[in-house]
């Protein structure tokens, strides 16, 4: 048994501690507290350590009122007051910044903006089944923790929740609301229960990419900043409303399109930044891979009037003779990052600005000592809180050719 004063929280979301040179991670802890742990790993100059006991609570430490905080793993900071949380998340874009993207410590990391209310923000949530019951699965287990509550969730899919019944017979569920449309959407897997019918909702499923319809309607309509998107069925749309709309604001901001600017939109699912930005410039190019992004960016881009568009279906990485002539570029690439082709691909064009928003600070920090090799100066990193009570950060960074 050790005692620990952790004075920072890491990349993941576990406290950190340092003792006679050694770093400690402990999940469950916060800077501030005083704690006794138990040794779980020791790897020489660092080791994680279990909590046992808060001997001294950190003075912004705040009572967690989920039920099933304790056990479950889709939380790990709602023992952490907001402010803390953002604080902590700044912290953690820098330190990535700088100690793997090699970045000078006055790299500019803006603080970060808070999207929205600290519960009752997403619009999606993906459950298995344990015992008929929606699920998430454990912290660090592949056990799953049956819910009763789920308080991440925005009021009307709170409200559907809580009227799901008994799902036996289900392999998963994906409940998804349109936050500023009102609408509802479900999509299964596995056998539909009896007393479906009583949610009042479409209802949906997808089978190898293809969207089927089991009542209602394979998709919903959402709108950010009074634009409207269509997204269909488990379709990638940010699961944050209020925060999608902080991410169009920085990109703008981080691109200031002009009337004769090409705009390249790299990993462009359903079209947030090509319907937000398209009307502005004078031609898009988009490029996306899944078949429901794809029908739901054209169906999106239609509607939205974006007047002259090429879409590339086909995975960014391997565009590396085919994009040209682009002035400003977004790339919205999944966890892993962009990587070194990706990379190669996004500088060849040589864009005057990039707008890179990421959604793991690590692959960030990576993929930008990549592109600022390739030429172009980091101005600024703006991380958004989306996921409050995660260690989850997405951020938005801007790239000029220097």
């Amino acid at each position: 048994m050790i005692e620990l004063t952790p004075h920072g929280l890491a990349n993941g979301g576990e406290a950190v501690a340092k003792v006679d040179g050694k770093t400690w991670f402990i999940a469950g802890a916060m800077p501030g507290d005083v704690v006794l742990a138990s040794i779980e790993q020791d790897r020489g100059s660092w080791g994680r350590a279990k909590l046992v006991e808060i001997v001294q609570p950190a003075p912004d430490r705040v009572a967690a009122p989920c039920r099933h905080f304790a056990s479950c793993g889709g939380c790990q900071w709602q023992f952490i007051d907001a402010e803390t949380q953002r604080v902590a998340k700044g912290a953690t874009v820098q330190s990535q910044l700088v100690h793997l993207g090699r970045f000078d410590d006055d790299v500019v990391v803006r603080p970060t903006l808070a999207a929205g209310d600290p519960y009752g923000y997403r619009n999606r949530m993906d459950f298995r089944l344990s015992g008929g019951r929606p699920a998430l699965f454990k912290a660090r287990s592949k056990e799953l923790e049956p819910l009763d509550e789920c308080l991440l969730l925005v009021p009307a899919l709170a409200e559907l929740f809580g009227r799901l019944g008994d799902l036996d017979g289900l392999n998963f569920l994906t409940i998804r609301a349109g936050a500023n449309t009102g609408d509802l959407l479900a999509v299964i897997g596995g056998r539909l229960p009896a007393h479906a019918g009583s949610w009042d909702v479409p209802i949906g499923r997808v089978r190898r990419g293809v969207p089927s319809v089991e009542s209602g309607r394979d998709h919903l309509f959402e709108e950010v900043n009074g634009l409207r998107f269509r997204i269909t069925a488990n379709a990638f749309f940010q699961n944050n409303t209020v925060g999608a709309g902080l991410l169009v604001d920085l990109v703008h901001e981080a691109l200031e399109p002009a009337r004769d600017d090409v705009l390249l939109d790299a990993y462009a699912g359903g079209g947030l930044f090509s319907v937000a930005l398209g009307p502005q410039v004078s031609r898009l190019v988009a490029v996306e891979t899944s078949p429901l992004g794809l029908a739901d960016l054209e169906h999106n881009l239609e509607e939205a009037d974006v007047p002259a568009a090429d879409i590339f279906a086909a995975p960014f990485e391997e565009l590396i003779d085919d994009i040209e002539s682009v002035t400003i570029a977004v790339c919205d690439p999944p966890r892993t990052g962009l990587g070194a082709t990706g990379v190669e691909v996004l500088t060849d064009c040589r864009p005057r600005a990039i707008a890179y928003v990421s959604c793991d600070p690590a692959s960030l920090a990576r993929d930008a000592r990549l592109i600022a090799d390739h030429g172009y100066t980091l101005d600024w990193v703006a991380p958004v809180d989306m996921f409050p009570q995660t260690h989850h950060i997405e951020s938005v960074a801007r790239f000029a050719l220097s």
